[in-house]
């Protein structure tokens, strides 16, 4: 950390803050229902919990922060709720931009976008094409995401090429796999968190999180603050990454 960060926030002197988070926002929904709400309003707060985490992530120094926020698999959910997440996204998307061009944040989305409405998908391409410059950090927002769909679509990828004569079957490695996912030019993520309790990936970035410190949080996602934030860089620079190597200590 820079000394004026250090000073701001002295319980993480001298700590690794990680380059790539990336956040499963769980625990709208439950958050509403033990409030007698709709879920719907579990998420118009967790939208206040995603832009608390954004500056403070922009604060505390991090480079990329992926957030997940409607899987391939929420189409099952009531049309109702389906049809306001995607009114809420899209609203969230405009309220939010100002802020986060004018804090240099470039935002990037990851997902079958062409699934999404259309003018959801407007919105995201003019929001991509308004911070393309923008170098502090990147805000790489997941919308109709699931890791399998994005294997999937690799693998897609690659095998037209194949067709088409351009690649040999022998030369697909785990590299060029990996340049064919949604945002390849994106690192890996450092840390994974996981808000509401919930012991599982849930299909979520499942090829980029191999060596991703995972850490759970017992708070659900509309009670989200940054305390929880420094909690877990804590937890994360208390453990020893050995990428499937041995550390100097073993």
């Amino acid at each position: 950390m820079t000394e004026s960060l250090a000073a701001k926030h002295p319980e993480l002197a001298g700590l690794e803050i990680p380059h790539h988070i990336a956040v499963i926002m769980d625990g709208n929904g439950r958050w509403a229902g033990q409030r007698g709400m709709p879920r719907i309003q579990g998420h118009f707060e967790g939208h206040k919990a995603t832009r608390r985490c954004v500056e403070a992530c922009v604060d505390l120094g991090v480079k990329v922060l992926s957030i997940y926020a409607f899987s391939t698999e929420n189409w099952s959910r009531p049309v109702d709720e389906v049809e306001g997440l995607m009114e809420l996204i899209e609203a969230a998307l405009q309220e939010e931009i100002d802020d986060l061009d004018a804090n240099d944040v470039r935002f990037v989305a990851s997902g079958r976008l062409a699934e999404l409405p259309q003018s959801l998908q407007r919105t995201i391409a003019d929001s991509i094409a308004r911070t393309a410059d923008n170098q502090t950090m990147t805000l790489n927002v997941m919308i109709n995401y699931g890791s399998r769909a994005e294997m999937v679509d690799a693998a897609r990828a690659l095998a037209q090429r194949v067709a088409e004569g351009q690649l040999a079957p022998a030369d697909i490695d785990e590299q060029l796999f990996a340049d064919v996912l949604y945002r390849s030019e994106l690192p890996d993520p450092d840390l994974l968190l996981r808000p509401g309790g919930e012991m599982r990936l849930s299909n979520f970035m499942l090829w980029q999180i191999a060596y991703a410190e995972l850490v759970v949080l017992p708070v659900l996602w509309p009670d989200f603050q940054i305390e929880h934030l420094k909690q877990a860089i804590v937890e994360y620079n208390s453990r020893r990454r050995r990428f499937g190597g041995i550390a100097d200590t073993d």
